[in-house]
Parts: structure tokens; sequence; C-alpha cells
């Protein structure tokens, strides 16, 4: 069956593309028509992620780091040089940081986690805005998490950050206005990820591998959540289908904020 929702001939810029979600994102976004420019800092795997699309996908790959302005500037404007536009932007780039309480947490380690996940997020937005607001058309997406919507132990730089995102995330929302730009951002739960393992083993140091059973008992569905189900959200926000939505925080988490 054809998918209702297309993409064709849209120019979609990711960040972190290269890590499970981003990977889950590109290529949906490709199946469903889009051109693809993907960022990342890890140029191996980067290429590797790139490497599964189809040849008229893969219109550009750029590493950069988003937490410096040269580099955000530098991958926006190569975007543009080649593409024309942007017409997607899915702003993902993160890292989850130390995994300890709050008085064990350094002021570098906290700074570094902010740095990335709130200033790199600022950053792509200053720099793609001015793109989609002189198209007067255009889609961002931030990543943040369901940690932006709730307490979540042992994790408190990214904890605010992700609060930081969902903040940001409403106000170029307003800031756009009826320009033409949306503004979302999907706040994913307990995805199947390098990330995930790295916080529950980081929160149960010396029991490798964590049961199953403790991870997921929380969640109402009883499982894990797929990159690929966050991409469909980001696939729907993406899209036309999504033209009166702006301003919103989806929850991709089985449930888990809502019990």
């Amino acid at each position: 069956m054809t998918d209702r929702i297309r993409l064709d001939g849209k120019v979609a810029l990711v960040t972190g593309a290269a890590g499970v979600i981003g990977r889950a994102t590109i290529a949906l976004l490709a199946a469903r028509g889009a051109r693809i420019v993907a960022v990342d800092r890890d140029a191996a795997a980067l290429d590797q992620a790139m490497s599964t699309l189809p040849a008229s996908a893969q219109a550009l790959t750029l590493t950069a780091d988003v937490t410096q302005e040269d580099q955000v500037a530098n991958y926006v404007r190569a975007t543009v040089d080649r593409c024309g536009r942007i017409d997607v932007f899915y702003n993902n780039a993160g890292i989850e940081g130390d995994i300890t309480p709050i008085v064990r947490t350094s002021v570098d380690a906290f700074r570094r986690v902010l740095d990335v996940n709130v200033v790199g997020v600022f950053l792509g937005m200053k720099h793609v805005l001015p793109v989609m607001l002189q198209q007067r058309a255009g889609s961002i997406i931030n990543t943040a998490s369901i940690a932006g919507l709730i307490g979540s132990n042992d994790i408190v730089a990214y904890t605010a950050s992700k609060h930081a995102v969902i903040g940001m995330t409403k106000t170029a929302a307003l800031e756009c206005g009826d320009s033409g730009v949306r503004v979302n951002c999907v706040c994913p739960g307990m995805i199947d990820s390098r990330m995930l393992s790295a916080i529950v083993e980081g929160r149960n140091p010396g029991t490798t591998p964590v049961p199953n059973d403790r991870v997921v008992e929380r969640i109402p569905m009883r499982r894990l959540g797929r990159a690929d189900e966050v991409a469909s959200i980001v696939a729907f926000l993406a899209s036309d289908d999504a033209s009166y939505v702006s301003g919103s925080a989806y929850t991709v988490d089985g449930g888990r904020v809502a019990s």
C-alpha cells in the first residue's frame, strides 16, 4: 500500500543522523520521497547510515559539531547552496551525559550536556529559521524526551536540557506565528537504543544485563519503543498533513507519562 503521507521533493536536514533514531528517520523520510542532508560528528557512522538510502535521496553528508556556531552556520549554508531550500529540519543531535545523582554531578559534565542538547538545538533553529521564514514555509522538529515532561533520577543535566528543548520549541512556534513555519518536538520514552542502555546500566552498576522486565515494568504497553516509531511521528510533523500543528510536544512512550 502506498504511504498517504508523502514528502516528495522536500529537502530534509537531519542532525544526529548517525544515531539510532537519526538513522531510522532518514530512512523513513527518504522512503517517503525526501532528499536527505545528514549531519553528525561521526563521519564513518554517517557514511554508513547514508549508504543504505537510495541514491536519489542522498543530497549531502556533512560532519559538524552542533555546539559550534560556525559549523552550524556552515551546514545550513551548504544545504541551501546544494539544495536551494530547507523544507524540514529534524534538530535531533543529543547526548545523555553522566548517569549520577545531582550531588555527584560535576559542573563540567552538566554544562557539556546543556551545550549539546540546548545550545545545539538553539543554534540549529537560529540558523535554519531565517531560511524557512524567507521561504514562508518549513517544519522544524526538535528532539526532546519524556525527561522534559517529568523528573528523572540520576540524569539531572539531561532532564534539564529536555525541559529546555520543549520551552524553546514553544517559543519558536509563537515567534513564527502565521509565517508558514511550524515548530514542534517529539518526546521519546524508553526507546531500544544505545542511550537507553547507557542510562539503565548507569543506574544499575554491576548488574549486567539488567533484566528486561525491570526496564519495562513502568511502561503500560510493556515493551520498549522502536526508533522507527519515533521516526513515524517526525515524518508526520514534517508533512503537509500536520499543517495546523505547531508548538506541540508529541510523546512516543507507550503510555509512560500517562501512568
